[in-house]
């Protein structure tokens, strides 16, 4: 089943989505994230940029070709055309490329869209087969909808930050994007839904998605302790509320984490350190004791693992089937057999171009080679020939 209006579009290596046109308009990180899994999946994403160009063009250091860093990341496969929407000749030909399309996708700032004449009906109008997605701040509804936000201000609002970090330090983000890119992501499920269900009926759809959401998705659990307990989770560091052995202890040359996380696991863990009597101590007998008394449990546990190296204990509890790792820094994660051997970074003749691949595979093939971010108006072509198109269907020109 294709996605698209053209039904021998052609598949192949992750090009599962061959012949679906992407327009986006997006700025920063979520949207364009989006439409960077669609451009992996085949689709051909044409990436429409105000005058001046994606403000992300320009977060650095670092660059390359004068380019983001992370402006690369999300914006590989795309092809870039410059229109200012408020000049009647660039409004037409986008017009005109959105007549043509599949999906829309934005994250302008709210109430922007009406400004710009992009908003859902408006294209839906036009092309009424037109899958609109938009991405927000806190929502398309509601007092707040007109607010606009970044990663760490949806961070603090949804109580993400309220919950990270160690309990003896101050709240602490996390340090990926995560609210930004899980947007994007949700943004994509709702995409693709909505493109199956046009095979059945037709007709296009609107998808809304925001920062907010996914940052109370991403908490649900620590929402649903609320609910049950009444009591606001506590700061946990690397550890867990509900779960007891499980988070970072220091070895002798640094930190490793273990996850005993079940009393199988914890069985497994107390025989290969040495420490069988803990099996028989009824403050450690199931994991409900364990986390009731993990202030006694973790003490003796890290005086227990900080008596050998990282390496050490990796080999031991490798071998007894506890699950545990040592804490990586982003150089040694590059150098890593395991992360080489999965291929996770994409063909590049450039060695200061690193850029990760989309982390799935599809009947084994995976996404190997990418272009790399356009050039601002590169594909400027793409927008004169829809206006040529546009005054001719007019009868502008004959």
């Amino acid at each position: 089943m294709n996605f698209n209006n053209q039904p021998n579009a052609q598949l192949n290596s992750l090009g599962q989505l061959a012949g679906v046109t992407v327009i986006e308009m997006g700025q920063n990180l979520a949207a364009p994230y989006a439409s960077s899994i669609l451009a992996d999946l085949g689709a051909e994403v044409i990436k429409v940029e105000k005058p001046g160009g994606d403000d992300a063009r320009t977060w650095g250091p670092p660059f390359i070709n004068d380019l983001g860093v992370s402006f690369h990341l999300v914006n590989r496969n795309k092809k870039s055309v410059e229109l200012a929407l408020d000049q009647p000749e660039d409004y037409e030909a986008f017009l005109q490329l959105i007549r043509s399309a599949d999906v829309f996708i934005h994250n302008l700032r709210p109430g922007v869209e009406y400004k710009l004449r992009v908003d859902s009906e408006t294209l839906r109008e036009v092309n009424p087969a037109l899958i609109y997605s938009g991405m927000s701040a806190f929502g398309h509804v509601g007092p707040m909808k007109y607010r606009p936000g970044y990663e760490p201000l949806l961070q603090a609002f949804c109580g993400m930050v309220a919950i990270n970090g160690d309990p003896s330090g101050p709240p602490s983000r996390v340090g990926p994007s995560v609210v930004d890119l899980g947007t994007g992501m949700w943004s994509v499920i709702g995409v693709l839904t909505a493109l199956f269900t046009r095979q059945l009926t037709g007709q296009g759809a609107t998808v809304n998605t925001s920062l907010l959401e996914t940052a109370v998705n991403w908490s649900a659990r620590h929402s649903a302790d609320f609910g049950a307990s009444g009591e606001t989770p506590p700061r946990v560091g690397t550890g867990h509320n509900s779960l007891t052995p499980y988070g970072a202890y220091n070895a002798s040359d640094g930190p490793i984490v273990i996850t005993a996380g079940n009393d199988r696991l914890f069985t497994k863990l107390a025989h290969a350190i040495g420490r069988s009597e803990w099996l028989e101590d009824p403050r450690f007998a199931t994991n409900n004791d364990r986390t009731t008394n993990r202030d006694v449990l973790n003490p003796l546990l890290s005086e227990v693992i900080a008596t050998r190296n990282m390496q050490e204990w990796d080999d031991i509890l490798q071998a007894a089937g506890v699950p545990c790792a040592p804490i990586h820094s982003i150089a040694d994660v590059a150098e890593n057999p395991q992360v080489r051997a999965m291929g996770m970074f994409l063909d590049s003749e450039r060695s200061d171009m690193r850029m990760v691949r989309l982390p799935l595979s599809i009947d084994g093939e995976v996404c190997r080679t990418s272009e790399e971010a356009p050039a601002l108006g590169a594909h400027q072509y793409i927008a004169e020939a829809a206006l040529v198109t546009a005054l001719h269907s007019e009868g502008v020109l004959s």
